[in-house]
């Protein structure tokens, strides 16, 4: 892709984004016809912000969520100083266009996972995490109807992202965890409204960490020690709005909580 088309793209969605405006798609003459365009999108678009990229989000790590947005297989979008909070946080939900809430398992890298010559196993990228977390994602996207712009126009809108909140980590026991089966449950005002498993990402959050780092390789790239990476939702998005209070419940490795406000 052209710099020129893959700026004139970015510089769409920074715009629609900046004004919490939306678009019905990008137009065709810089609109990315393939996953790799669309990452060029996303690297621009990631540029303009002014945010420092700290990690990656995985989206669509669900059979559910690929069919809701009309792809086959996950997308990885750019974490960003901007966006991310910590748990407990109040944030304004008036402006969403998703306005839902999503509970995820987090890891924290301490290790490069670059190019090798050979595919990442689980257990590897398991090995090259300094500690576990549990987050929250609030997706948003730029896009009137998300779910039918297709992969290339999804990953150049940074795969949906807009604010997260991270929890503390949790406790080395989590290495001994069978992750895949471990629960979520998610509450708001104090009513339980999802529960959820890690068997939900992917079969396992552990394999969807190992699809992030092979994918990153593919495309030219590599996860770095450092980096964040919240692996996909464990339960079905819940819708939110305003003074909404929710509370993310993972059991033994914790829980964390975020205030929506106007």
């Amino acid at each position: 892709m052209e710099d020129e088309r893959a700026s004139e793209a970015a510089a769409i969605i920074w715009h629609n984004w900046s004004c919490h405006s939306r678009i019905k798609s990008l137009p065709e003459a810089c609109r990315p016809a393939s996953i790799a365009e669309g990452y060029e999108v996303q690297e621009a678009l990631v540029n303009l912000t002014g945010w420092p990229p700290i990690g990656w989000k995985i989206a669509a790590t669900s059979t559910a969520g690929q069919k809701h947005i009309g792809v086959d297989e996950p997308l990885a979008g750019r974490l960003l100083a901007g966006k991310m909070h910590r748990a407990g946080s109040e944030l304004p939900v008036a402006h969403l266009h998703m306005a839902v809430i999503e509970a995820e398992f987090v890891f924290l890298l301490g290790e490069d996972l670059p190019a090798r010559g050979r595919d990442y196993l689980p257990e590897d990228v398991v090995a090259a995490t300094k500690a576990l977390h549990c987050g929250l994602e609030i997706p948003d996207s730029r896009y009137e109807n998300f779910t039918n712009v297709g992969a290339p126009q999804l990953i150049a809108d940074n795969a949906c992202t807009e604010f997260f909140v991270l929890g503390d980590a949790v406790s080395e026991c989590w290495r001994n965890l069978d992750l895949a089966a471990h629960s979520a449950h998610l509450y708001i005002n104090g009513k339980k409204v999802a529960d959820g498993t890690g068997a939900n990402v992917l079969g396992d959050p552990r394999i969807a960490l190992a699809w992030l780092a092979n994918d990153r390789v593919a495309q030219g790239g590599a996860l770095r020690a450092g980096d964040i990476v919240t692996t996909g939702t464990c339960i079905v998005p819940q819708s939110i709005g305003p003074d909404d209070d929710v509370l993310a419940d993972f059991g033994t490795l914790g829980k964390l909580s975020v205030r929506f406000t106007n």
